[in-house]
């Protein structure tokens, strides 16, 4: 029997939208740019993501009979109301900017072109793709800038919003730097390392530590992870060392803190572990780390050799949204835009350039680039497929090294971060100048109905 397919999993308006569309016979090709209006109080800069599984989404976009009956179904129309949509299919092209690359406020990420019943439906799965996977990416390159060049590791699969969710996290970590993930599946898809330790159930359900230790290391043969914060802190860290010191275990293996003043407890436990001859053995600290406790660990000077983030990251729990939009900025050859207040859109297809400094300018899609700029905007899709190959994760992760390091240390910080502001180019301005006033004499021009009557029952009171 069939399924419904990603298709359904789309805003019922668009829908509607495209059905309006289709008996209009409104299909000509339309733009739409997503990108995000205001950064989020705390972020210097946002790292461009989603942009692959969106792709995946729009290569496969077809409407299939279940579709159609389950959107028929969920407007209580009959099946045959909806068979204009029945075989869309995604036949456009995108043009985005690649994955890794550090972007601005007001800047795209994406421009879809297509038919304007295709563009529409495509949306809300891509605005949805785009708008996650660049908040969590942003947040998980600032843990990285934050650690600076200790280890991070996702812990986050338990919290994140979903096993979809979690994966993406894996993946974006893995894109932005950190070594390693949890996640048996994303490690095993993405062919990065796999890393892992104990719970303190583990502990508890043991006698003591040192059984608990001793029978993790009888199982393990390779390097350890032994959780040493159950009972006792201190004493935890004394019983992994004499464990790990008779079984001749030290080089590779590390203890982790899970609780408490974890840079008062990494101090006292490196001098216990230097103090038993395990120079070599590591400290690892886990929970409630974000980038902002990273930057406090690493300022104080505690010897912490990873950290391992999870909730915070995978939720991106300071900034758990962007102020994204997906909006049409031409349709039919015609330049459109929104002048609703404090959401205006700038018209036409347009291209960024990336200059020295964060200085970028956004522009028309046909300027010519300055000098010293260069466009972020790529074809990666034309009449429904990719033009490329997905790229490999390293080449992202290079991708964002170059751009970081590019940016004025004020938008790297991590407290109190200033972000660039794209400035746009001449002709885009002057574009939207005709444009708006295009738009306010067709208003301005519109019949207005008349007046009501009086009915003279609000009359004022005789002076």
């Amino acid at each position: 029997m069939a399924q419904m397919s990603d298709a359904t999993t789309t805003d019922l308006y668009e829908v509607t939208m495209a059905m309006a569309y289709l008996r209009e016979g409104m299909t000509g090709e339309a733009t739409f740019s997503l990108f995000v209006r205001d950064l989020p109080a705390r972020r210097g800069f946002l790292v461009a993501a989603g942009l692959e599984s969106a792709l995946d989404h729009l290569g496969s976009l077809r409407i299939g009979p279940e579709d159609v009956r389950a959107f028929a179904s969920a407007l209580h129309r009959p099946p045959q109301d909806l068979e204009p949509l029945l075989g869309l299919r995604f036949t456009g092209r995108v043009r985005a900017v690649p994955e890794g690359r550090v972007v601005l406020a007001g800047e795209p990420l994406l421009e879809v072109t297509a038919p304007l019943p295709e563009a529409q439906l495509a949306e809300t799965y891509v605005l949805n793709q785009l708008s996650h996977q660049t908040a969590i990416a942003s947040k998980a390159a600032r843990c990285v800038l934050a650690a600076s060049g200790r280890p991070v590791v996702d812990f986050s699969l338990r919290r994140t919003h979903g096993p979809q969710a979690g994966f993406q996290t894996a993946r974006l970590g893995a894109m932005t730097g950190f070594a390693g993930t949890s996640n048996v599946a994303a490690a095993t898809a993405l062919d990065v390392p796999a890393v892992g330790t104990m719970a303190h159930s583990f502990v508890e359900a043991f006698p003591g530590e040192e059984e608990a230790f001793r029978a993790f290391a009888r199982a393990h043969p390779g390097p350890l992870t032994l959780l040493v914060d159950t009972y006792d802190t201190e004493e935890g860290v004394r019983v992994a060392a004499r464990v790990l010191r008779d079984l001749d275990r030290g080089p590779g293996c590390a203890v982790r803190l899970d609780s408490g003043d974890l840079g008062a407890l990494a101090v006292r436990a490196r001098a216990l572990l230097d103090e038993a001859g395990l120079p070599d053995v590591r400290i690892t600290v886990s929970g409630g780390l974000d980038e902002f406790a990273v930057d406090d660990l690493v300022r104080s000077g505690a010897p912490i050799d990873v950290y391992a983030v999870g909730t915070r990251v995978g939720v991106s729990a300071d900034a758990p949204y962007l102020d994204s939009a997906y909006k049409m900025v031409e349709y039919d050859g015609r330049p459109v835009m929104k002048l609703s207040s404090a959401k205006v859109t700038a018209p036409g297809r347009k291209q960024v350039f990336r200059r020295p400094g964060g200085a970028d300018v956004i522009a028309l899609a046909d300027e010519l680039p300055p000098d010293d700029g260069e466009p972020l905007l790529e074809t990666v899709m034309s009449a429904g497929r990719r033009t490329r190959p997905r790229p490999a994760l390293g080449e992202s992760r290079e991708r964002l090294a170059a751009d970081l390091a590019a940016l004025p240390p004020a938008a790297r910080r991590i407290r109190n971060p200033l972000a660039p502001r794209a400035a746009s180019s001449a002709a885009l301005n002057a574009l939207t100048v005709r444009v708006r006033r295009r738009l306010e004499r067709r208003t301005a021009a519109r019949p207005r109905p008349p007046e009501p009557a009086s009915s003279g029952l609000h009359r004022s009171p005789p002076s």
